[in-house]
Protein backbone atom coordinates (compact mmCIF):
# COMPACT_ATOMS: atom_id res chain seq x y z
CA UNK A 1 0.00 0.00 0.00
CA UNK A 2 3.15 2.23 0.48
CA UNK A 3 3.18 2.26 -3.20
CA UNK A 4 -0.04 4.08 -3.34
CA UNK A 5 1.00 6.88 -1.29
CA UNK A 6 4.55 7.20 -2.32
CA UNK A 7 2.43 7.63 -6.27
CA UNK A 8 1.44 10.58 -4.98
CA UNK A 9 4.08 13.20 -4.11
CA UNK A 10 2.61 14.98 -1.84
CA UNK A 11 0.86 13.10 0.42
CA UNK A 12 4.72 11.23 0.56
CA UNK A 13 5.56 14.96 1.70
CA UNK A 14 3.13 14.95 4.18
CA UNK A 15 3.75 11.61 5.79
CA UNK A 16 0.49 9.61 4.91
CA UNK A 17 0.60 5.65 5.51
CA UNK A 18 -2.03 3.80 3.26
CA UNK A 19 -3.82 0.83 5.03
CA UNK A 20 -6.38 0.22 3.10
CA UNK A 21 -7.28 1.24 -0.50
CA UNK A 22 -10.51 -0.51 -2.07
CA UNK A 23 -13.09 0.73 -4.61
CA UNK A 24 -15.46 1.49 -1.31
CA UNK A 25 -13.15 2.70 1.52
CA UNK A 26 -9.45 4.15 1.45
CA UNK A 27 -8.07 4.63 4.91
CA UNK A 28 -4.81 6.14 5.99
CA UNK A 29 -2.91 7.44 8.70
CA UNK A 30 -1.03 11.07 9.39
CA UNK A 31 0.94 12.11 12.18
CA UNK A 32 0.60 16.12 12.81
CA UNK A 33 4.39 17.38 12.49
CA UNK A 34 5.35 21.47 13.73
CA UNK A 35 6.18 21.37 10.06
CA UNK A 36 2.09 21.09 9.21
CA UNK A 37 0.69 23.08 11.69
CA UNK A 38 0.33 27.06 11.64
CA UNK A 39 0.18 29.40 15.23
CA UNK A 40 -0.36 27.27 18.26
CA UNK A 41 0.93 24.18 17.16
CA UNK A 42 -2.12 23.03 15.65
CA UNK A 43 -2.59 21.67 11.87
CA UNK A 44 -2.76 23.81 9.38
CA UNK A 45 -6.42 23.31 7.48
CA UNK A 46 -4.75 22.83 4.17
CA UNK A 47 -2.59 19.72 5.24
CA UNK A 48 -5.72 18.11 6.81
CA UNK A 49 -7.69 19.30 3.42
CA UNK A 50 -4.74 17.91 1.55
CA UNK A 51 -4.42 14.58 3.29
CA UNK A 52 -8.28 14.12 2.60
CA UNK A 53 -7.58 14.85 -0.96
CA UNK A 54 -4.74 12.20 -1.65
CA UNK A 55 -7.14 9.46 0.24
CA UNK A 56 -10.47 10.36 -2.10
CA UNK A 57 -8.39 10.65 -5.06
CA UNK A 58 -6.84 7.23 -4.43
CA UNK A 59 -10.48 6.08 -4.07
CA UNK A 60 -10.94 7.80 -7.04
CA UNK A 61 -8.70 5.98 -8.85
CA UNK A 62 -9.76 2.86 -8.02
CA UNK A 63 -12.91 3.39 -9.68
CA UNK A 64 -11.80 4.59 -13.05
CA UNK A 65 -13.56 3.20 -15.77
CA UNK A 66 -12.10 1.15 -18.25
CA UNK A 67 -9.63 3.72 -20.39
CA UNK A 68 -9.76 6.72 -18.47
CA UNK A 69 -6.46 8.61 -18.37
CA UNK A 70 -6.70 9.32 -14.39
CA UNK A 71 -9.02 11.76 -12.21
CA UNK A 72 -8.37 15.01 -10.69
CA UNK A 73 -10.46 17.06 -7.89
CA UNK A 74 -12.70 19.47 -9.13
CA UNK A 75 -14.46 20.67 -6.09
CA UNK A 76 -13.74 20.10 -2.35
CA UNK A 77 -16.03 21.93 0.95
CA UNK A 78 -14.22 20.95 4.08
CA UNK A 79 -15.63 20.87 7.90
CA UNK A 80 -13.31 22.07 10.57
CA UNK A 81 -14.29 20.51 13.52
CA UNK A 82 -11.84 20.76 15.90
CA UNK A 83 -8.06 20.91 16.57
CA UNK A 84 -4.98 18.64 15.99
CA UNK A 85 -2.65 19.59 18.20
CA UNK A 86 1.59 18.34 17.35
CA UNK A 87 2.12 14.79 17.94
CA UNK A 88 -1.79 13.66 17.17
CA UNK A 89 -2.26 10.49 14.92
CA UNK A 90 -5.07 11.30 12.55
CA UNK A 91 -7.08 9.06 11.15
CA UNK A 92 -9.30 9.38 7.49
CA UNK A 93 -11.49 6.97 5.98
CA UNK A 94 -12.82 7.60 2.28
CA UNK A 95 -15.89 6.56 1.18
CA UNK A 96 -18.27 6.99 -1.87
CA UNK A 97 -21.15 8.66 -1.95
CA UNK A 98 -21.15 8.30 -5.57
CA UNK A 99 -20.03 6.61 -8.52
CA UNK A 100 -20.58 7.74 -11.90
CA UNK A 101 -19.06 7.51 -15.74
CA UNK A 102 -18.16 10.76 -15.45
CA UNK A 103 -17.43 12.25 -11.70
CA UNK A 104 -17.51 10.86 -8.36
CA UNK A 105 -18.04 11.99 -5.19
CA UNK A 106 -15.99 11.07 -1.97
CA UNK A 107 -16.70 12.20 1.84
CA UNK A 108 -13.52 11.57 4.33
CA UNK A 109 -13.68 11.53 8.02
CA UNK A 110 -10.59 13.08 9.49
CA UNK A 111 -9.84 11.94 12.75
CA UNK A 112 -7.54 12.49 15.83
CA UNK A 113 -6.15 9.35 18.23
CA UNK A 114 -8.74 10.57 20.64
CA UNK A 115 -11.80 9.77 17.67
CA UNK A 116 -12.41 13.36 18.02
CA UNK A 117 -13.38 14.59 14.34
CA UNK A 118 -11.20 17.19 13.29
CA UNK A 119 -12.58 17.68 9.79
CA UNK A 120 -14.89 16.29 7.21
CA UNK A 121 -14.56 16.79 4.01
CA UNK A 122 -16.72 16.20 0.52
CA UNK A 123 -15.10 16.88 -2.21
CA UNK A 124 -16.04 15.63 -6.05
CA UNK A 125 -13.40 13.56 -8.54
CA UNK A 126 -13.40 14.55 -12.86
CA UNK A 127 -12.98 11.38 -14.91
CA UNK A 128 -10.37 12.50 -17.22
Amino acid sequence: MADLADALPFAALLGVDISKAEQDEVIGAMQVRPDLCTAGDRLHGGALMAFADSLAGIGAFLNLPEGAEGTTTVESKTNFTGGAPVGAALTGVATPLKVGKRVSVWQTRITADDSNLVGLVIQTQLVL
